[in-house]
Formats: structure tokens, C-alpha cells, sequence
């Protein structure tokens, strides 16, 4: 049996010094350790002060959110460098949640705050500052749970970005619908409908696009492979493509898909694609300014003149091209249309 596991009242006489004051000590020292290895264990950083707002203990874990080690018995009020409100404000350390704690006497719930380290990186965190008080009720100081609420914080961010730009892209798809719909002339319900599902079609491609990759960017060959697919491969193809893979941003995309619906569109029913031996080749570029240049050829088809003033196709083209900030180029020539589309991709 150990010393320290012996009753004292029945300590025997060579070990008669061990006193009950000496114990008690002792029992006091050990909780004591329990209780700060406890604290130095757990993830979220916390410390305590003294009834003036004095730090007088810290864990590991407040190290690693404020990036410092703060001075005992020296600092006071919060164990970070710098401290900001949730508007960005510089908040001093006498008004800080803690502070607010000590001097007005009651625990603050449902605060905020940003946590400047000396290297400059900062954390958001909420803070739990709760008295400490004596038998007799009176205060003797605090302790303060500072949880990293950082992620938390950016999700929030990221979600408001992503919300706000989902309202952009809806509002940018219904008024390029309703440009559409405000040029597009047919003679017939059935007639006009058609024409409303093939260009709603195309932008429809485009979305399908920008959404495998997570909206980051449709590819322009695969939107040119998308609305010429029926004249791609075989024994003997009618269209033909040349570029390299060129990223579009989605407005980028909803335009060029407008455009080329146009194109194909009118190539079937007037132009190359109506003929045996009339071909499509689609070619593009990008120049070193982010400009770039995509040029619509047909050959082989019947003749055809430049439509009129009112010509439905040309102003869907000429409306796209101008929300991209483009310019585009018609060419009647006998062989066959020829369209030169220009506009920076940005």
C-alpha cells in the first residue's frame, strides 16, 4: 500500500508527519492538473482571467486560433492580436465580449467576431464568456470559449454568391427567351412553336454543357458537335469543324448557341444542307487579346440572295452577337453564306 492511498487518521507513527493539511494539499494539486490537462485537451480554445480582465490561463488550443502565445497576468480581455466586429471595424480589446462580460457582470451569448493573427490571416469565432464567481457569489473572474466558426462563415458566403448568381442566370436566360420570342415570326401556331422549341433547344444544349462542368465553362467544339451532330461522320459528311477546345463562360455560351441554331437552322431549310453536295464548315480562333473569331462557310448549295430588312434569323444573330459585345459579318455570295462572328470571350 502506497503513502499516499493510507487514511492519516490511522497512519502509523514513522509516518505520523503525513498530516491531514499535507493530503487535502496534495488532492488539491492533482485535481488541479486533472483539470488543466482536461482544458489543454480539448479542440476549442479557451482561457480565463481574473476579476480585472487579466489572462491567467490559456490552452494549446487558443494558441492555434490566435497565433500567438498571450502574456500571463499582462494581457487582458482576449487572447488574440487584433479583434474586428462582423462589419470589418477595428473592435479594441476593452469592448470585446469578454470585456463586456467582466464589466457589466453577465455571460454574452450570439456574438461575433474576427480574430486578426500577427501573420495576418484571420478567423471568424464565436465567443462564450462566462463569470466566474466565489461562495459568497461575488466575482472572481471569467472564462471564455472562443469557437472557429470560420467554414461556417464561407459557406454562408459562398451560398449568398451562389444565390446571387443564380439570379443572374436566370435573368439573363429569360430575357434571352424573350428575345426570341419577341423576333421569331411564323405564319402558323404550329409553325411558330417549332421555332420556339429549336431555339429554346439550343439554349438547352448550352445549359446541358456549362452543366457537366458545374458552370465553370461549356466547350465551344462541343457546342458546335451539339447543334451539327446529324451532318458530323458517316461515308459522307456535311459539315465539318476546325478550333480547339475553347472554354465559354455561360453567357458566352447561350449567345454562340443562339447563333449557331440560327445558322444551322437556316443552312437546312435554305441554304448548303438543302442540296446533295452542300457542305458546312465552322472554324474558329483565338487571338492572343481573348478575341475570338468564328467564321460559318457553306458551299455547295443553291443560290440565294440577302434577306430583307425583316429577315427573323439575321436580327437573332445581330441581337447575339451584340450581348456579346461583337460584331458579326454577312457574306451572300453565289457559292453560299459565309458569317464572321467577333467578340471577346471575357
Amino acid at each position: 500500500m502506497s503513502v499516499e492511498s493510507m487514511n492519516p487518521a490511522v497512519i502509523p507513527a514513522p509516518f505520523g508527519k503525513v498530516t491531514r493539511l499535507e493530503t487535502a494539499r496534495r488532492q488539491f494539486r492533482e485535481r488541479e492538473t486533472f483539470y488543466r490537462d482536461l482544458l489543454q485537451a480539448l479542440p476549442a480554445a479557451i482561457y480565463t482571467t481574473d476579476a480585472q480582465g487579466r489572462i491567467t490561463f490559456y490552452n494549446e488550443a487558443a494558441v492555434a486560433l490566435s497565433g500567438r502565445r498571450p502574456v500571463l497576468s499582462s494581457d487582458e480581455w482576449c487572447v488574440t492580436w487584433r479583434l474586428f466586429h462582423p462589419d470589418g471595424s477595428p473592435m479594441p480589446h476593452d469592448e470585446c465580449p469578454m470585456a463586456i462580460a467582466l464589466k457589466e457582470g453577465r455571460a454574452i451569448r450570439g456574438a461575433e467576431a474576427i480574430a486578426e493573427r500577427p501573420d495576418g490571416s484571420r478567423v471568424w469565432f464565436a465567443p462564450y464568456p462566462t463569470l466566474l464567481k466565489n461562495a459568497a457569489g461575488a466575482v472572481i473572474g471569467a472564462v471564455n470559449m472562443l469557437v472557429d466558426i470560420t467554414h461556417r462563415k464561407e459557406a454562408e458566403t459562398r451560398q449568398d454568391l451562389l444565390s446571387q448568381e443564380v439570379n443572374h442566370r436566370a435573368n439573363n436566360i429569360l430575357a434571352v427567351v424573350q428575345a426570341a420570342l419577341r423576333l421569331s415570326r411564323a405564319d402558323t401556331v404550329e409553325e411558330f412553336r417549332a421555332v420556339m422549341e429549336g431555339r429554346i433547344g439550343a439554349l438547352a444544349h448550352a445549359h446541358k454543357l456549362l452543366a457537366k462542368s458545374r458552370w465553370v465553362g461549356a466547350d465551344l467544339q462541343q457546342l458546335v458537335s451539339e447543334e451539327l451532330g446529324p451532318y458530323l461522320g458517316g461515308d459522307r459528311p456535311r459539315a465539318w469543324i476546325s478550333g480547339s477546345v475553347t472554354p465559354l463562360h455561360a453567357t458566352t455560351a447561350q449567345c454562340l448557341a443562339m447563333i449557331l441554331h440560327e445558322l444551322a437552322t437556316n443552312a437546312a431549310k435554305y441554304g448548303a444542307l438543302t442540296a446533295p453536295a452542300g457542305r458546312v464548315l465552322v472554324e474558329w480562333r483565338c487571338d492572343d487579346a481573348g478575341i475570338l473569331t468564328l467564321r460559318w462557310t457553306e458551299t455547295g448549295g443553291p443560290a440565294i440572295a440577302a434577306p430583307g430588312p425583316e429577315g427573323v434569323g439575321t436580327k437573332v444573330i445581330q441581337g447575339a452577337a451584340t450581348q456579346l459585345r461583337g460584331e458579326v459579318v454577312f457574306a451572300w455570295n453565289p457559292a453560299g453564306l459565309e458569317c464572321e462572328i467577333r467578340a471577346p470571350l471575357e
